[in-house]
């Protein structure tokens, strides 16, 4: 059983938003690897502290973060209205499949010394994860619900949504 209507009272006052039970300070951890990408164009040697970055979950973020209000994150994440989180799930789990693809690909241009192409790659993953961190701030405050969420992904299409870095055989043409 949910207990929504408790937990927006709960979260009153708080950085919780009280409509979607959601915190925009899960979005910094994405915005950590975001600033991190955005040197690699500048200095590639930093796509190694990159590749340290772990993806979490929301919960998983949050237990380990010194946020003041971290067990009711937590609490109020598992009983949010399902037309916030059940995107919310979603667009993390297609963001971090962008990143488990956008990575290793980045490493293979790196090993290859390709960093004209490095830089471009980069920039291009950096786009895409802006993206989705700004999708997920339009569903954690309330400005984009589940139908709001699927309407986006479908205009933006597969190209937007499921985009990689590149092909096995862009990656195989480096080794040529």
């Amino acid at each position: 059983m949910k207990l929504t209507g408790t937990y927006r009272k709960l979260v009153k006052n708080t950085t919780i938003n009280d409509t979607t039970l959601l915190s925009t300070d899960y979005l910094n951890h994405y915005n950590e690897l975001v600033m991190m990408l955005e040197m690699v164009s500048d200095m590639p040697d930093m796509l190694e502290e990159v590749e340290t970055w772990q993806p979490k979950t929301y919960q998983q973020h949050f237990r380990d973060s010194a946020f003041q209000h971290k067990e009711l994150a937590v609490w109020a994440y598992e009983h949010a209205p399902d037309e916030y989180r059940e995107p919310m799930d979603d667009c993390i789990a297609r963001m971090d499949a962008d990143i488990s693809t956008g990575l290793p690909e980045l490493r293979v241009l790196a090993d290859a010394g390709n960093e004209d192409r490095l830089k471009a790659e980069a920039s291009a993953l950096t786009g895409r994860l802006r993206g989705w961190i700004d999708t997920m701030s339009a569903l954690i405050n309330g400005a984009l619900d589940s139908e709001g969420y699927q309407a986006r992904l479908q205009a933006e299409g597969p190209s937007e949504t499921a985009a990689t870095v590149m092909d096995q055989s862009s990656i195989d043409a480096l080794f040529d």
